[in-house]
Formats: structure tokens, C-alpha cells, sequence
């Protein structure tokens, strides 16, 4: 069987990509090792920048309805609302800069199911139970052999992309590197049943780590040097053994259920892409939880290779499209691995780190560095740097775009209602030289004639279809329609009456 790509592993970040390649004309096959979507709360929720690209496929409201239930449950398990940077909880969303751009809380198996749903709706195939053993690229392609319930299948396709998490077998049968840092920190948390929780010291930072329980609920982050790590499921004499080096008690745990073990081993691959083979989210990446960023690097990743992959595949990409996705998102990786680095040194027990704690914590109370830290675990920090762009030009060139609110000569309209085709998007004033600049690009382009764009830094502007800001003009300033036209060129290709040109 011959695929255009195959993506393996249908978690978040697998099913993502597959959406953004079926919306840009490339029909993915998805397989997945398990039979069954995995049943562990590993994530609590997605990032601003992971919300707003499933916001922009008309993904959002499914979101949304889980947002206040999610929302009590964070407050009740954390003890604020607030968001923490090695569980200082002081990042008050009501203190950012764009206040309204955050992420939503969502269990991951909930995610899952959004994204699943929205899969079949789109026809695109996926194969459970198909379990990748080996791997060979050659000039046309790649060659993978599955064990499936049916025996043993080779499969052919043009590309192949591992989202197949942390100990990717598609990392390591091509050949990948892994450089990083081992753990310092081991934790655990568990819905759990304790004959005596009444031994339970507070929550918070103790001699040997940390300690978080609630009614029903337990989890610890283990600093105390201790046997090695084990493997497969979570027992009670596990977390007995974890609580009694963190807090110095012995309590009788009798029942373990929705048990997670993780810990704060940090690596990324050099590359994201070797020939025909491509990483992405935890199969690029791996890093501590903490300040849940994992899920909000893993779908940006998605979005950013998605329509690059597909022009590829369909043999309209410009020169070097493919090779951004690496030059693009390994920095956003590298700066989560850094920040989840000093999480866990802020979460070292110790004199040293109580004191270094308390300045970081005196810190925070300062707007600026409160708006720093909002920004930092967001990602809306990361800027990407463009080939054409100079030092002094607009300043949201390379950032994400917001679900901006625009009007037209009819009515008021939200950009993510312009989004769910996949395609880049123009927002340009109507009879202005921009637009007569952009419409050799109209079968690749979403061009909306505006009148006003709710932030006053815009008149106009285009956004590429993973949601980053390509060019961008200052209300009352002329339009730089080269800049625009080298935008398009460098991510649409050259324009169609060209194409045509060099084809006759």
C-alpha cells in the first residue's frame, strides 16, 4: 500500500497534522499502536497559541465546554487559579499584556476525542493496532514494515512523520540524535484511595520534595535520591515509597487508578527532519510538564509543518519551505527545555533553592515580570525570524496571530471564521495597491477587503496558514508591496500566471 505521508501515532499531536494535511490537499494515513485511545489524564490543558490554531478549523467551542468544570477542578487540585512557574502560583492572566489570549483547560483524553471526531468527519484513515518495526528511506520515498492484527504489512509512502511521543520508534529506527540532560526529579500523581490521609503533612515544598493531595487525589515530585525509576504501571507500594521520602510518612494507600510517572529528562533532537523523515511534538522533544507547555509546543508543531509537508508532497513548495519547519520550531523547543530546566532547580529542596525561591517569588510581584512569565510558558514570546525581514520592521512580523475582530463593508467579523479551508489569509483595505499586489496569488489566498482591524497597530496584514503573522502594515504608513509580494513568494511560490509563464 502506497501513502502520500503516513503519520505515526493518532495521539494530539498526530491527529492535528493530519487535519492540516488533509485541509491542504495531501490524504495522510494515520496509524496507531494501541487499540484504543490511551485513558490517562496526561495533560490538563492546551497553551493560547495551541487554542487559537484549533480555534482557527472551527475547533473552538468544543473546547470552550469544557473550559469551567476543568477550571474549578485546577483551582481545587492547585489551590489557585493562577498559573505557577515551578509551582509559584502568581502568573495572574488578568496582569498579560493580551489578556484574552490564553489557553483552555481540557483533559487530554477530551482533546482526543475533539480531534478524533473531527478526523472522521474529514474521511481520513486511521489504523489501530499497527506497530512500526522497521524503517528504510530510498529515493522515492520510505518503506515501513507494521505488525498489525492481520500479521506483518509493508507500506510505502512519499514522507513519514513521527508523533509517536517520547520514546519515538520512528526517532530511533531513522537514526535520530537525542542529546539533553538526564532527570533530577521523578514525580507521580494518582487518583488514590488512603486509609489514613490524616498523616499527610500539607501541600507544598518538604524536605525531600514535593507533596500534592486532595480528596481523592495524590501526587509527589521526588528529588530524594532513591532506586531507579521502575517501568510499567504506578503501584500503591510505589507512591507509599515516594510520599515516605518526600514528607517523612508512612500512609496506607489501597487503591491506585489514573496513575501517571514522569519525569523531568530533557531532549530534543538536532533536527527535525532527516531526508524524508520528520519529528514532531514529544518524538522531537521531551521535557518536564511543569507550567504545561507540552501539548501548546506539540500542536504548534503540527500547525507549522502541516501545509509546508503537503506543498512538499504536492510539489508546490517554494525552495527551503520545508527545511522552516526545523530552522522555526526547534528554537520554540529549545527555549521550553531551557524554562522547564530552571522549573525544576526552583523546585530542588534545599536552603539554597528556599532562597532563590523567595527572590524569584518577590519577583513576580512586579507587573512586568509577571507579564514576562505569562508570555515565557504561553509561547507568545517566541518570535519566528522570516529570510526577507529587517531589524525595524513591524513588530508583530513572526509573532502568532490572535483571533483578530475586523470589519467589512457589511459586518463585523472574527478572523478565525476566514480559517477553517487551511489557506493563508490577507486582510487588506479595499482599492489599495496591496491588493493589486496580492491577487496573483488568489487561488492560494483567502483575500478579505477590510475597513478597520480591532488593534491599533494594523491596517493590513497576512497570516500564514499556520497562524503566524507574514507581513503586516502600520496604520497610516504606505504598505511595503515588495516585502508583501517576497512574503507571498517565499511561502505560496511563485505566483500563478507565472507558473503558467514558465510552463509554456
Amino acid at each position: 500500500m502506497s501513502s502520500e505521508v503516513i503519520v505515526v501515532g493518532a495521539g494530539p499531536v498526530g491527529l492535528t497534522l493530519a487535519i492540516e494535511l488533509q485541509l491542504a490537499g495531501v490524504q495522510p494515513l494515520v496509524l496507531e499502536r494501541l487499540a484504543e485511545p490511551a485513558p490517562q489524564r496526561k495533560s490538563r490543558g492546551v497553551g493560547p497559541l495551541a487554542f487559537e490554531a484549533l480555534q482557527r478549523r472551527g475547533l473552538g467551542p468544543a473546547l470552550e465546554a469544557c473550559q469551567p468544570e476543568r477550571q474549578d477542578e485546577k483551582k481545587r487540585d492547585h489551590g489557585s487559579a493562577k498559573n505557577h512557574f515551578a509551582w509559584i502560583h502568581k502568573i495572574d492572566p488578568e496582569l498579560q499584556e493580551e489578556p484574552d489570549r490564553t489557553g483552555r483547560l481540557i483533559w487530554q483524553p477530551d482533546l482526543e476525542r475533539i480531534l478524533a471526531d473531527h478526523v472522521v468527519a474529514l474521511g481520513i484513515d486511521v489504523r489501530r493496532e499497527y506497530t512500526v518495526t522497521d524503517l528504510v528511506q530510498h529515493a522515492g520515498g520510505v518503506s515501513i514494515t507494521v505488525t498489525t492484527p492481520d500479521g506483518e504489512r509493508r507500506l510505502e509512502a512519499a514522507y513519514v512523520v513521527g508523533c509517536d511521543g517520547g520514546h519515538s520508534a520512528i526517532r530511533r529506527l531513522a537514526g535520530f540524535d537525542f542529546p539533553g540532560t538526564p532527570p533530577i526529579m521523578t514525580a507521580r500523581q494518582a487518583q488514590v484511595e488512603i486509609v489514613d490521609p490524616d498523616k499527610l503533612p500539607p501541600s507544598g515544598r518538604l524536605e525531600g520534595g514535593m507533596l500534592i493531595h486532595g480528596p481523592g487525589v495524590l501526587g509527589t515530585f521526588d528529588f530524594v535520591e532513591g532506586p531507579d525509576v521502575p517501568r510499567g504501571a504506578v503501584t500503591p507500594e510505589e507512591l507509599q515509597a515516594s510520599v515516605r521520602r518526600v514528607a517523612g510518612v508512612d500512609v496506607s494507600i489501597t487503591e491506585v487508578s489514573d496513575a501517571l510517572r514522569f519525569t523531568d529528562n530533557a531532549r530534543q533532537a538536532s533536527t527535525y527532519r532527516l531526508g524524508r523523515v520528520l519529528l514532531a511534538g514529544d518524538a522531537a522533544h521531551v521535557h518536564s510538564p511543569n507550567g504545561g507547555q507540552g501539548l501548546n509546543l506539540g500542536l504548534v508543531d503540527a500547525v507549522n509543518l502541516g501545509w509546508k509537508l503537503a506543498a512538499q508532497v504536492r510539489g508546490v513548495a517554494p525552495e527551503g519551505l520545508l527545511d522552516s519547519y526545523t530552522e522555526e520550531r526547534h528554537p520554540a523547543g529549545a527555549a521550553v527545555l531551557a524554562n522547564t530546566r530552571a522549573q525544576s532547580a526552583l523546585m530542588r529542596p534545599g536552603p539554597h533553592t528556599d532562597a532563590l525561591r523567595d527572590i524569584v517569588s518577590e519577583l513576580m510581584d512586579i507587573r512586568e515580570v509577571n507579564q514576562y512569565f505569562g508570555r515565557l510558558l504561553g509561547g507568545l514570546a517566541h518570535r519566528y525570524t522570516f529570510p526577507y525581514t529587517k531589524p525595524d520592521d513591524h513588530q508583530l512580523i513572526g509573532h502568532h496571530c490572535p483571533d483578530l475582530t475586523f470589519t467589512t463593508a457589511t459586518t463585523s467579523s472574527r478572523l478565525s471564521q476566514f480559517t477553517r479551508s487551511g489557506r493563508a489569509v490577507l486582510l487588506t483595505p479595499p482599492h489599495t495597491p496591496t491588493l493589486k499586489a496580492a491577487s496573483a496569488w488568489r487561488d492560494r489566498l483567502e483575500l478579505i477587503e477590510i475597513n478597520s482591524i480591532d488593534d491599533n497597530r494594523l491596517s493590513a496584514l497576512l497570516i500564514r496558514p499556520d497562524g503566524a503573522i507574514a507581513w503586516a502594515t502600520t496604520p497610516g504608513e504606505p504598505p511595503n508591496e515588495l516585502q508583501l509580494q517576497t512574503a507571498l513568494t517565499t511561502w505560496l511560490g511563485i505566483p500563478s500566471t507565472s507558473r503558467s509563464d514558465a510552463i509554456r
